[in-house]
């Protein structure tokens, strides 16, 4: 198997500014989205250092023997770091955080680290699966039955996280795993693309298997804006692909996104 990917940020429809950083590396096997939040462009920096972070600490660890979720925990808990002395260091972006969700593949597994309301999806045999879990106040009321998931972007109180990477010193890390298939779909989301495209619209276009990754990724967020666009939205769309040609090649245009 190969990995094929493609990745697309946008400002969307109203916002004024982007604060969703991500990062793609084949050559890593590392593939990361980051939402961030706070005033005065707080937000947009922390989801840069939360990026950057974690594909230094992957960088720096590629020909380690080290187990797969160490890698990820550290590499959450060093974005984590940063970003909280940042915002020590600085009075007015006290507060700022970022959402982090990472998928690391390696050998025949793949591994993820979470925190936020950011998303990691996959597509096998036809079934879209959501692999992580909000850490939000709607996601709470969900898996408590209080409200349906269809009713999530639409409550009052959606933009409420429970927990993020930056306000303190120390950050609570979900991890999951699984084997790798050929032929498998990831995608890793931010908010803005899952609040206005149901599962079963992404479901639908991920499920083109005749289009890119690129492809499938520029559609996921145009049918965002196309929805009104309300929020910065960022998409990474990863497929394992038959055959020993190799990786995409990793051209570095497509790993961290950074302010202009």
């Amino acid at each position: 198997m190969h990995i094929q990917y493609g990745s697309r940020s946008d400002q969307g429809k109203v916002r004024t500014s982007n604060e969703d950083s991500y990062a793609a590396s084949p050559k890593l096997k590392l593939f990361l989205v980051a939402d961030g939040m706070g005033g005065h462009a707080a937000g947009e920096i922390a989801s840069q250092i939360a990026a950057s972070t974690v594909e230094e600490v992957f960088a720096s660890r590629a020909d380690a023997d080290s187990a797969p979720e160490e890698v990820l925990r550290a590499a959450a808990q060093a974005a984590n770091s940063r970003i909280y002395e940042a915002q020590r260091q600085k009075p007015e972006f006290a507060g700022m955080g970022s959402t982090l969700t990472i998928l690391s593949i390696r050998d025949d597994q793949y591994y993820i680290a979470h925190v936020g309301d950011s998303r990691a999806y996959l597509l096998r045999d036809g079934v879209l699966d959501q692999l992580t879990r909000d850490h939000s106040l709607v996601w709470h009321l969900f898996e408590n039955g209080v409200l349906d998931k269809e009713e999530l972007s639409s409550h009052p109180q959606k933009n409420l996280i429970t927990r993020s990477i930056g306000p303190h010193p120390h950050v609570e890390v979900d991890l999951e795993k699984g084997e790798i298939r050929e032929g498998d779909v990831f995608l890793l989301c931010s908010d803005g693309l899952t609040d206005v495209v149901s599962d079963e619209g992404i479901h639908k276009i991920l499920s083109d298997t005749n289009r890119t990754p690129q492809e499938l990724g520029e559609s996921l967020v145009n049918a965002a804006n196309g929805s009104g666009g309300p929020d910065n939205v960022t998409v990474i769309v990863i497929r394992l692909e038959p055959g020993g040609a190799g990786d995409q090649e990793d051209t570095g245009k497509q790993r961290v996104r950074r302010k202009p």
